[in-house]
């Protein structure tokens, strides 16, 4: 199984520039998938310098409903004419930072033909398949981070209902990509229990202190390699790398053999 990151907050690769966004590019069980397609066209346009070619991407997954991770999304349409597009039927929500800032999809795509609405489980492919975990029992309550849904004209904590998750299980490796964890990196981690757990975890507006030191110390208890990204934060990855044996950090243009 291959990865590639299109984009991230972050570049260390020469050509290529990062943007707030995610979108990886994976190679696994005889297939081509696009997970997230980052904030604007920049997934696209560094795709084409990596010499990746996105009209050939067998599967696409959009991670939950924020515009860093699908505004790309009318782009990869227009290149892509065979990919179906898997998201959650809640994907294209009011979702808002605080009571202002509108930070969802582009309603206008709502209705196109390639989207595959779905729900708490899907198969997407051999080997592939979708998790929302909406009704799993949580034991951590991390918060919304100020992230909101607009029903009813007013303003809520945002559940994340929308977010899902892909679990790819090649020969005997089980690797969950999670865009932004906002369920709660420690909840998946335990839901899922996966060898490789690669996305963002969501700590980047969090001190580096006791807390954050908690939260490292109890992913560093199991066994998964780490490759996080994006919403983690620089700092906090730095942070993080004492209390955990297995993290790594996945900037724009890095690829990695899981």
């Amino acid at each position: 199984m291959y990865v590639t990151v299109l984009v991230e907050n972050t570049s260390f690769t020469e050509g290529l520039r990062p943007e707030h966004g995610l979108s990886l590019y994976i190679e696994a069980n005889d297939k081509k998938i696009l997970f997230d397609m980052g904030q604007t066209e920049l997934f696209a346009d560094n795709a084409q310098k990596l010499g990746i070619h996105l009209a050939d991407v067998d599967i696409a997954v959009l991670s939950h409903g924020h515009y860093d991770h699908g505004g790309g999304l009318s782009k990869f349409l227009e290149i892509n004419k065979k990919a179906p597009i898997y998201l959650s039927r809640y994907a294209f929500g009011a979702y808002f930072h605080g009571p202002e800032r509108y930070i969802g999809l582009d309603a206008a795509l709502a209705q196109n033909d390639r989207l595959i609405y779905t729900d708490d489980t899907a198969s997407i492919g051999s080997g592939l398949s979708l998790y929302s975990c909406n009704t799993c029992q949580k034991s951590f309550e991390l918060g919304s981070f100020g992230l909101t849904l607009k029903r009813g004209g007013k303003f809520f904590p945002d559940d994340f209902r929308h977010e899902q998750y892909l679990l790819v299980e090649e020969k005997h490796k089980r690797v969950l990509f999670s865009g932004c964890s906002h369920k709660g990196i420690l909840d998946i981690e335990e839901w899922f229990r996966p060898d490789v757990l690669v996305g963002g975890f969501h700590f980047s507006k969090l001190p580096t202190d006791g807390t954050l030191a908690g939260y490292a110390k109890y992913l560093g208890r199991f066994p998964t390699a780490y490759y996080t990204c994006h919403c983690t934060g620089t700092a906090q990855f730095e942070f993080m790398k004492s209390y955990i044996g297995n993290l790594h950090y996945l900037s724009t243009g890095r690829s990695v053999k899981l």
